[in-house]
């Protein structure tokens, strides 16, 4: 009896979660990204890191908020290595709520998002002020990529492009690896594990688990580009070489000695009492 109570009560909590999530995105574009933009309508930079800074703390009290109403418990490893700029950051992307724990982390996030999100009334008012970047960008979305993350901003990327399907194999698109390949730009790879798998592809938000379900979030050191290409070869090979390097590592335990799954000496600091990323409880 206990145990269907428990459950009872993160199906209301997870909808209610995400019913804040949608009306908490609806205030914030009829109030405060208003505000930001009359504040600083002459610094447009200042602007959008402004208004990146509103995102980054409403997710991360979206994120807490779930932690408080017994809906998940989560821990970040390595999160120090998400406080540099100009970073490419590669994910696996088992959950609906990933870029929420990423982009909680990271005060210039910078996205490719899908374009009818411009459009959504609970997510344009982000996505405009946060200057985040539309995949309907066509063949320029892979230069817009590269000098968004030249010019500063830490560019969030799932090489798979959507949820990854449970018993499924992998599908990682290239797109993720021309940014890194053309741009000559480091990647730095998060994996991102669900205990038990819950908020994956095709599965209902209301479908939880037995038990809360507990996300853990590794930054792993950077990876230079250049270590897993050959430079005479052309472009596109370079890109599948990338491609399958990152399959490897998310998906079938790593490469060239690099797990996507060990412990590289970062922090082992466990959502709890302390606020988002505060030592504590499980």
């Amino acid at each position: 009896m206990r145990a269907e109570l428990d459950r009872a009560w993160r199906i209301l909590a997870t909808g209610f979660s995400f019913l804040s999530f949608g009306l908490g995105g609806l205030l914030l574009w009829a109030f405060v990204f208003p505000w930001i933009r009359w504040r600083h309508r002459h610094d447009p930079l200042t602007r959008r890191l402004a208004a990146r800074r509103v995102v980054q703390r409403s997710f991360a009290a979206f994120i807490e908020g779930m932690r408080r109403l017994g809906v998940l418990t989560y821990e970040f490893h390595g999160e120090e290595k998400l406080a540099r700029p100009g970073l490419l950051v590669l994910a696996n992307h088992p959950t609906l709520i990933d870029v929420v724990f990423l982009i909680s982390r990271l005060p210039n996030a910078d996205c490719v998002v899908r374009a009818g999100l411009f459009s959504n009334p609970f997510t344009r008012g982000p996505v405009r002020a946060t200057d985040y970047i539309s995949n309907a960008g066509g063949p320029e979305l892979v230069e817009d990529c590269i000098r968004s993350v030249r010019a500063g901003s830490c560019l969030v990327i799932f090489p798979e492009g959507t949820r990854t399907r449970p018993g499924q194999p992998p599908v990682l698109q290239r797109g993720a690896a021309n940014i890194a390949v053309r741009g000559g730009i480091d990647i730095t790879p998060v994996t991102i594990r669900c205990d038990p798998p819950t908020l994956s592809k095709g599965l209902p938000w209301y479908r939880v688990p037995t038990r809360r379900f507990h996300v853990t979030i590794r930054v792993h050191d950077d990876i230079s580009v250049t270590s897993l290409t050959d430079p005479g070869r052309g472009e596109a090979v370079q890109a599948r070489d990338v491609t399958d390097w990152l399959k490897r590592f998310f998906f079938e335990g790593g490469a060239d000695g690099r797990t996507g799954t060990g412990d590289q000496g970062t922090d082992h600091r466990v959502a709890g009492a302390g606020g988002p990323s505060g030592g504590g409880h499980r």
